[in-house]
Parts: C-alpha cells; structure tokens; sequence
C-alpha cells in the first residue's frame, strides 16, 4: 500500500485552505498511484481568531449522512480518485466547545473512523511563546484503529506523539500503521519531530506516516507563528524512508508487510515488555 503525506501551509481561511489541499491532492494523484492520502493537523484553520476558529469548525453528521463543506470535501476526492483518505484533522463543533478531530474515509466515501486528539498543547516554547489548545479545544478520551486495504492503522494527532503510552495501546490493538497529522512548532520540530517519530516507530515496530503543516500564520493579535513542516514516514527499524522538502508538498512510500513482519519476529519486543 503506497502511502503519501500531504504537507500545507494553511491559514485562517477555510475556503483557501480547502483550494490549496485539493490541488495537493490532485498534483500527487496525477503522478503516483497513491492508496492512502493524508493530510496535516487541523488544516482547515490554523490560527486566526476563536470566532474564526469556531467558524471554520463542523458539526460532524452521523455515519452516512451529508456533512459540512470540509467533510464532504474529503469524501468527495476519496470518491472521485478511489482511494482512502485520512482527512489530518479539523476541528469539530460539539456544543459550545471544539474537539481536534481526524477523518478517515474509505475509497467509497464511507466514514472509517473518527479521532479526538487525546492530549492538548498546553506549552510554553523555548522562544517564550506560549500555546493553549485546552482555551479552545476539549480533549478526546477513545483509542482509536480502522481497517485500511486489510492493514490495521492507529490513530493520533501532533502532541499525541509525546506520549508512547498511547502508541503502545495501538500496537496492542493490532496496529502496523499509526497516522500523525502535526502542526509542530519550529521551535520544538527543530530539535524533537524526527527524533519522536522515529522512537516511536522503534518502539511499537509500526510504520508512521505524519503530514505536517509548514510555514507562517498568524495569531489573533498579529503575532506570526510558524510550523516545522519536515513531514515524513518512518518504517519500523526507525529508518526515515521518505521526508517533504521545504513549502508545501508531500512524499510517499510503500507500507511493507513483510518489513514489519520480519523486524517484529527478530526482535518481539511486546512479547517481552514486563511493565505495563
């Protein structure tokens, strides 16, 4: 299964930001086979305004009925190219409070799966600035795997990747693949996205495939901020088997069973964990 990491440089315009994935989508559809499209952290509005936030957010409709303009977006181009879509994540409208949530759709436009980012981003940066996701964002409480073309794939979003606890329970589950969108900061990406992603790979013995967010947006005061970009896909020795150049972009590689098969026979290491 070829899978390919679509990389954005969203803003706080949702309708720009649907324009720029589905050109993504169509630039890498018209030069790979692809099976599996991904894209990165809540790329339908990143900064902006907490009404511009609440804006761009949808309410998400029950399995099989018609959705927002996002949903429906990334429904479609499953659809019309045949092939799965890993929707990164938007945010969801639930009440009076938003979730970071991820999307997956089959080739068929059915919905597989739906993820609520567990763990927020309440975090100071070595520059000073400070974030808080928990201001805007409930957190999610479910573990989360679908099935793609036979292959179990765990889900997870961007702070998520800090807490192997949570890569550990999708491997129990039976994942081979865990899918990462990110929106990392160029402070912390600099010095700790590979090294995670690549941990996290050695660890579970999983192939990770994360799409991330690059280049500058602003905050509601103007403040500019700015993502790491860099997405990747780790196989499960922790090798880097394809990376994004800088802007937007994508890479893509083929998920191998038979590599995941044999690093976890020469080295089974869930069979040997004493600790929970």
């Amino acid at each position: 299964m070829r899978v390919a990491v679509i990389q954005m440089s969203p803003g706080a315009d949702k309708a720009r930001n649907i324009a720029q994935a589905r050109a993504l989508i169509e630039a890498v559809t018209s030069r790979e086979a692809v099976d599996l499209i991904v894209l990165p952290e809540i790329w339908t509005c990143l900064g902006g305004t907490r009404a511009q936030k609440f804006a761009a957010a949808e309410t998400l409709p029950r399995r099989g009925m018609a959705g927002g303009e996002a949903y429906e977006f990334l429904r479609e181009v499953a659809v019309r190219n045949g092939i799965h879509i890993h929707g990164g994540s938007i945010g969801e409208l639930a009440g009076d409070k938003l979730f970071n949530t991820s999307l997956v759709f089959s080739s068929k436009g059915e919905e597989l799966a739906r993820y609520r980012k567990i763990h927020l981003f309440d975090i100071v940066t070595p520059d000073g600035q400070g974030y808080r996701e928990s201001a805007i964002y409930g957190a999610g409480e479910q573990v989360v795997t679908c099935e793609i073309n036979g292959l179990k794939v765990g889900l997870a979003i961007c702070y998520d990747l800090r807490f192997p606890e949570l890569f550990l329970q999708l491997r129990r589950q039976g994942a081979e693949l865990i899918l990462l969108p990110a929106a990392f900061t160029l402070q912390t990406g600099k010095d700790h996205w590979e090294v995670l992603l690549r941990a996290r790979g050695i660890e579970t013995q999983c192939w990770v495939a994360a799409a991330a967010c690059t280049g500058m947006h602003r905050e509601p005061d103007g403040e500019p901020r700015y993502t790491y970009g860099h997405s990747l896909i780790v196989d499960p020795w922790g090798h880097v088997v394809a990376k994004a150049s800088d802007g937007t972009g994508w890479a893509s590689a083929i998920i191998d069973h038979g590599v995941t098969e044999r690093v976890r026979a020469n080295m089974p290491v869930l069979e040997h964990r004493k600790l929970v």
